[in-house]
C-alpha cells in the first residue's frame, strides 16, 4: 500500500501539491472557528459541588461581579491609618465611582474594610465581563485607575491596585515576552539543529513551512469537529497544538529525510530513492501517527472538559500531520531531489558512524548490563513521582515585583490571605421562607471557630432572603496546594456539619473549584493511562505482528512517563524548594512524553524487527538497529527536547516547569528508552520477542556477532 502511494506521489508531485493547496484554501476559508473558554471551572462536570454552587450564585446574584480588583491603601509613612485617612479613602471611593470606568461597577469600602491592626484599608472594585474584549477594557480601567489614585488620595496615602485582573494586566507583558522568546528560540533551534545535521538550508526551512500550513488546516477541521461533537476548548489549545505538530512533524520529516539520504547513498536515483524510503517508513509513520492519535482520543473519556476537548482536537492535528508526511513531504522532496541537501555533498558519502556503531556494539555484546543500567536509571527517577504535589497558584509563577503582587503582600499584612478568594458558602431555604438573621449569625459564629478560617464576612442575602452567601476567609494562601487539600478534605465536610435546620448548603469559590478539579484530574488519569496503554499495545501488535513485544514496550512507555514525573519532583520540589508542580503537568507529560515519545519506540522496534527478518541473530540485530536507527532517533529527540527546553528562557516559572519536564521526558524516551533499554531487552528475549510472527532464517554467525557491521537498508540513518 505504501509503495503504491509513494509511486503516485513521486510520479505526480504537482497534482499532490495542488490538491493540498485547494483543500487548505477551502478548509481555512469556510470552516467555523473553534470557541474557547478561559474559566477552568466551566469545564467541570455539573455533578461537582463547586459547579452547583456557581449555578446557585448565578441565579441568586445575577449582578454579582465577574471579577474583582482591590485597592490596598496605607499611609505613606508606614504608620497606622487615622480616622481622617479612613474618611479620605471613603470619599475617594465615591469620587472614583462617579468617573464610571469601563466594566467597573463601583468602588466600595467601609469601616470593616480597615484591617484590625489599622495598617491598611481595602477598596473593592467589582467588574463585569468575561470575554477577551471585556478583559481588555478591564485592563485599561486598571491602568487609568492607577494614574488617578495619587491625585485622588493625596500625598499622605499610598495605594496599590491588586486582584486577579490587575495581576493579569501586570503579567500580560511578561507572558507575551516569554512566549515571543520561546517562539523565536524554537524556530531558531529547529532550523539550527537541522542545519547542523544536514548542513542544508532548504532542508532546514522546508518542514517549518509545511507544518505551519498543516496547523492552519488542522484548526479549520477542529472548528468543524467542535460543532459536530459540541465541545469548546480553553485558551491553551492553540499553543499545545503548535507544539504537538512541530514535534511530530519534525519527527516524521527526519524519518523520511534520513531514509531518503540512505537510499541515495545506496546508488538509487532521486525518484526511486524516495519511493524506497516511503515504502519503508510509511508504515512506521502511519503506526506512530495512529498510536498518538488514539492516545489523544482516549482523553475523550475524561470528565474534565478541557481534556475532553483536547482529545479530538489533537488527534485531528496528528492525523493531518501524518497524511501530510505521507504526501506533501515526499512530493516536495522528490521535486527538489538532491537539491534539498544543497550545498552539502555529504549525501554522496557513507558515514563512519563511530558513535552509533559503538553504541550498537555495546548493546549487542552486553544487553543484560545495558538493560539493567538503563532500567535502574528509569526506576530511580520514577520513584520521585510518589512525591508529586500539585500547585494551583499560577500568580506565584509570575514575577513578584509587579504592583499587583506587592498589593497582595501589603494586604496580607492586615487581612487573612483568603480575602481575595474566599470560600463561598451558599445557604438555600428548604421551606420556602427567608432564612432568619439569627440562624445566619449562629452559623457565622460557628464557622468562624473552624480550624483554618481566619474570618467570616457578613452574610449577603439574595432578594427575598431564600438564598444567602457567607464568605469564609482562609488563614493561608487560598490557592496553595495545602489550602486546596484542606478545603476539599477537611473544611467542606466540617462546614456541612454546621448546616442550619431548614437549609441546604453548597460550598463553592475558587479554592473549592480547584479541589474539585483535583478530584476530576486524578479520576481522569486513573482511567486514561490504562486505556491508552491497552490501545498502544494493540497498535504495536498490529505493526509488529507480535504478542510478546507489546508486553514490555507498553510498560517501558509508562515507566518513561513516571520517570519524567519523578525528575520534575526532584528538581522543582527538591532542589528548587517549590511547593509543587503546575497541576496539569501530568496531563502535559501524557500528551508530549507518553504519546509523542511512542514515536521513537515504534521506529526502533520496527528496525529491530526488520533486522531480525533479514536473518540476523538477536544480538547482531540489536547492534544493527541501534547503529542505523539510533541517529534518526537521536536527531528527532534532540530537536524535540531542544524545542521544549527553550521554555526555560521564559520569565514564568510555570513555563519553565513545563519546558524542563517535557524536554527531560523526550530525552529519556529517545536516548535511554529507545536507544538502550528497548533494544537490549529485545536482544535478551531473542526471536521470542516477535512471537507468533516468524523472522528470517538466521545467517551464519561470525565469531563476534556484532563485528563487521555492514550498511543495511533499514529504517533511519
Amino acid at each position: 500500500m505504501f509503495a503504491r502511494l509513494a509511486r503516485f506521489v513521486v510520479r505526480h508531485p504537482w497534482w499532490t501539491l495542488v490538491t493540498w493547496v485547494v483543500a487548505a484554501v477551502v478548509i481555512v476559508a469556510f470552516s467555523p472557528k473553534l470557541e474557547t473558554e478561559s474559566d477552568q471551572g466551566e469545564f467541570l462536570p455539573s455533578s461537582y459541588e463547586a459547579v452547583q454552587a456557581g449555578e446557585v450564585a448565578a441565579k441568586a446574584f445575577p449582578q454579582q461581579a465577574d471579577t474583582t480588583a482591590l485597592v490596598v491603601v496605607k499611609r505613606a509613612d508606614g504608620g497606622k491609618l487615622t480616622p481622617a485617612d479612613t474618611a479620605k479613602v471613603t470619599q475617594a471611593a465615591k469620587d472614583l465611582t462617579a468617573k464610571k470606568y469601563p466594566t467597573v461597577q463601583g468602588f466600595m469600602t467601609s469601616p470593616q474594610a480597615v484591617a484590625p491592626n489599622g495598617t491598611v484599608q481595602i477598596v473593592n472594585v467589582p467588574m463585569k465581563g468575561l470575554t477577551p474584549a471585556d478583559q481588555t477594557k478591564q485592563g485599561d480601567a486598571i491602568k487609568q485607575l492607577r494614574k488617578d489614585l495619587p491625585s485622588t488620595l493625596g500625598g499622605d496615602l499610598d495605594a496599590k491596585v491588586g486582584g486577579e485582573i490587575a495581576a493579569f494586566t501586570d503579567n500580560e507583558d511578561s507572558f507575551t515576552t516569554s512566549m515571543a522568546i520561546v517562539s523565536i528560540a524554537t524556530f531558531v533551534l529547529i532550523i539550527g539543529l537541522i542545519l547542523v545535521i544536514f548542513r542544508a538550508p532548504i532542508a532546514a526551512v522546508l518542514p517549518i513551512l509545511v507544518i505551519v500550513v498543516t496547523e492552519m488546516i488542522s484548526m479549520g477541521l477542529i472548528g468543524v469537529a467542535s460543532k459536530v461533537l459540541d465541545f469548546s476548548a480553553d485558551d491553551s489549545l492553540q499553543i499545545i497544538m503548535t507544539i504537538v505538530l512541530f514535534g511530530v512533524g519534525a519527527d516524521y520529516y527526519l524519518f523520511i529525510l534520513f531514509r531518503y539520504r540512505e537510499r541515495l547513498r545506496a546508488g538509487e536515483d532521486k525518484k526511486t530513492a524516495m519511493i524506497s524510503a516511503m515504502e519503508r517508513v510509511g508504515e512506521v509513520i502511519t503506526s506512530a501517527a495512529a498510536a498518538i492519535a488514539v492516545t489523544f482520543l482516549v482523553l475523550m473519556l475524561a470528565s474534565f472538559g478541557i481534556f475532553a476537548a483536547w482529545g479530538p482536537s489533537l488527534a485531528i492535528g496528528v492525523l493531518v500531520m501524518g497524511i501530510t508526511s505521507l504526501t506533501v513531504f515526499p512530493a516536495l522532496i522528490s521535486l527538489l531531489g538532491t537539491a534539498v541537501f544543497w550545498p552539502s555533498k555529504s549525501w554522496k558519502k557513507q558515514p563512519k558512524e563511530r558513535i552509533s556503531s559503538g553504541m550498537g556494539r555495546m548493546v549487542g555484546r552486553r544487553p543484560a548490563l545495558v538493560a539493567l543500567g538503563s532500567g535502574a536509571l528509569m526506576v530511580a527517577l520514577a520513584a520521585g513521582a510518589f512525591g508529586f504535589k500539585a500547585d494551583y497558584d499560577f500568580q506565584s509563577s509570575f514575577p513578584q515585583d509587579t504592583e499587583s503582587a506587592q498589593a497582595m503582600k501589603e494586604m496580607e499584612g492586615g487581612f487573612p490571605p483568603g480575602l481575595t478568594k474566599p470560600v463561598q458558602v451558599y445557604l438555600q431555604s428548604t421551606d420556602g421562607q427567608p432564612i432568619p438573621k439569627a440562624t445566619l449569625d449562629s452559623f457565622a459564629q460557628q464557622a468562624k471557630g473552624l480550624e483554618g478560617v481566619g474570618n467570616v464576612q457578613p452574610a449577603q442575602p439574595a432578594p427575598g432572603g431564600k438564598v444567602v452567601q457567607v464568605d469564609l476567609l482562609l488563614k493561608k494562601n487560598p490557592v496553595s496546594n495545602e489550602s486546596i487539600s484542606f478545603v476539599k478534605d477537611d473544611l467542606r465536610p466540617a462546614v456541612h456539619k454546621l448546616t442550619p435546620p431548614g437549609t441546604k448548603m453548597l460550598v463553592g469559590g475558587e479554592t473549592a473549584i480547584y479541589g474539585d478539579i483535583n478530584k476530576v484530574v486524578n479520576r481522569d488519569l486513573s482511567v486514561i493511562l490504562p486505556v491508552a496503554g491497552v490501545l498502544i499495545a494493540l497498535i504495536l501488535l498490529l505493526l509488529l505482528r507480535s504478542v510478546v513485544a507489546p508486553l514490555y514496550l507498553v510498560p517501558a512507555v509508562l515507566l518513561g512517563f513516571a520517570a519524567t514525573m519523578g525528575a520534575a519532583v526532584y528538581v522543582f520540589q527538591g532542589l528548587m524548594g517549590q511547593p509543587g508542580e503546575i497541576f496539569h503537568l501530568p496531563i502535559m507529560l501524557y500528551l508530549f512524553v507518553l504519546a509523542i515519545g511512542t514515536d521513537y519506540n515504534i521506529l526502533m522496534t520496527a528496525r529491530l524487527r526488520e533486522e531480525a527478518k533479514e536473518g540476523h541473530e538477536p544480538r547482531r540485530a540489536a547492534a544493527l538497529a541501534v547503529q542505523h536507527g539510533g541517529p534518526t532517533v537521536a536527531a528527532a529527540g534532540l530537536i524535540l527536547a531542544g524545542t521544549f527546553s527553550v521554555m526555560l528562557l521564559a520569565q514564568v516559572s510555570m513555563l519553565q516547569q513545563m519546558g524542563f519536564s517535557i524536554a527531560m521526558g523526550i530525552a529519556l524516551a529517545a536516548f535511554v528508552m529507545s536507544i538502550f533499554l528497548v533494544p537490549a531487552v529485545t536482544a535478551l528475549l531473542g526471536n521470542k520477542a516477535w512471537w507468533p510472527a516468524r523472522v528470517g532464517k538466521p545467517k551464519q554467525p561470525a565469531a563476534d556477532p556484532v563485528e563487521d557491521i555492514k550498511q543495511p537498508s533499514g529504517i533511519g540513518h
